[in-house]
């Protein structure tokens, strides 16, 4: 990934290698605290002036103030997956004492340029932003402008953020294998919000696994992650010329609606239709069948981001070269919604009700 060219500013690590001390030392001088001497204060003071280095605000604050607070940015389709992220932050943030100062978006978008100045303005040393503002080009845009580092959840690759996430198209890539070694030929695939990384890896795992069987035909329906866009992509790949023996719908909350349709078409799942998700989400286990899917470890994700994200800002530096994305392990977790392809000659008459 290329970065644009811009002077490098001086670090609370360089004052400290100018003076020979560690950079605990330097904080502490910076901070007015108790245990340093008058010659290494004045050594630490004149180095900070030679430097011309500017404290990282936000840094001291985490270590000073009695509450520190960091913004999370939000606006996301599917309510399960962001009350999993939700309950992940919020646990990581208390276990460490701090609050979190919650920012919302609507309909994917992010919020407007002035909440998220006041955001800024009100005191927060970063920024935790969930799918799919973690790849909106104009809210990282403003983001970077406050100097503040950035958490982007699910994100792929996203230049000056710390990027946690699963590899989605591996994960895609074995639930489609999965699906193959069952017998089924006819796959059909509903696909997330095209302008987000993961739905794209998800889908290009799919396509990779039905390639390397070279015996299976793909049907692909658009949706967005909603339970809506779910709903009218499944009706798409039922009423289609060639009818899928199983549905792998790229989130949760696409499948429980992959599910609905067919229950309302009096389609049997598993048995008729296999379907399958992907995040494994609270609701997985209230539909029935309960849902196959992948687990994707949202809670550890969200803790995970905002962990990373305390750490950069309390070392008050920032990395001057690209950061590798931080990836999470994820798993296959086989519930009753799957099951075998049936035999042709049990082919199944789709009836509308």
């Amino acid at each position: 990934m290329t970065r644009s060219a811009r002077p490098r500013s001086a670090t609370i690590k360089d004052v400290a290698a100018r003076v020979g001390m560690s950079p605990m030392t330097v904080s502490r001088v910076i901070n007015g605290q108790a245990g340093v001497g008058p010659e290494t204060r004045a050594a630490v003071e004149a180095a900070i002036r030679a430097l011309d280095y500017t404290p990282n605000i936000a840094a001291r604050n985490l270590v000073t103030a009695a509450e520190p607070k960091i913004g999370v940015i939000y606006s996301n389709p599917s309510a399960a997956f962001m009350s999993d992220f939700l309950i992940g932050v919020f646990e990581e943030a208390s276990a460490r004492g701090f609050r979190l100062v919650l920012l919302k978006g609507e309909g994917g978008r992010p919020p407007a340029q002035g909440r998220l100045a006041d955001l800024a303005a009100s005191g927060v040393g970063g920024f935790i932003v969930t799918p799919p503002l973690g790849e909106s080009p104009a809210l990282l845009r403003l983001l970077r402008e406050t100097g503040l580092p950035i958490a982007a959840v699910g994100a792929h690759a996203v230049e000056d953020a710390i990027c946690v996430r699963i590899d989605d198209r591996r994960a895609a890539y074995e639930m489609t294998q999965y699906l193959i070694g069952l017998g089924h030929r006819q796959l059909g695939f509903v696909a997330g919000n095209p302008d987000q990384a993961a739905s794209v890896e998800r889908l290009a795992g799919f396509y990779a696994a039905v390639r390397e069987a070279g015996d299976v035909r793909a049907l692909v329906a658009q949706g967005d992650f909603s339970f809506a866009s779910g709903l009218a992509a499944t009706e798409q790949l039922l009423d289609g010329p060639v009818l899928p023996s199983a549905i792998f719908a790229s989130n949760d909350d696409m499948a429980a609606a992959a599910v609905s349709v067919a229950h309302r078409r009096q389609i049997d799942v598993p048995r008729e239709l296999t379907v399958v998700g992907f995040d494994d989400t609270p609701g997985a286990v209230m539909l029935w069948p309960p849902l196959t899917t992948v687990h994707q470890p949202v809670r550890q994700l969200a803790s995970e981001a905002l962990r990373l994200l305390v750490a950069e800002i309390a070392n008050a530096t920032r990395p001057s070269t690209g950061r590798p994305d931080h990836v999470l392990e994820h798993a296959i977790v086989k519930r009753q919604s799957a099951s075998h392809a049936q035999p042709p000659c049990q082919e199944r008459a789709l009836t509308q009700s």
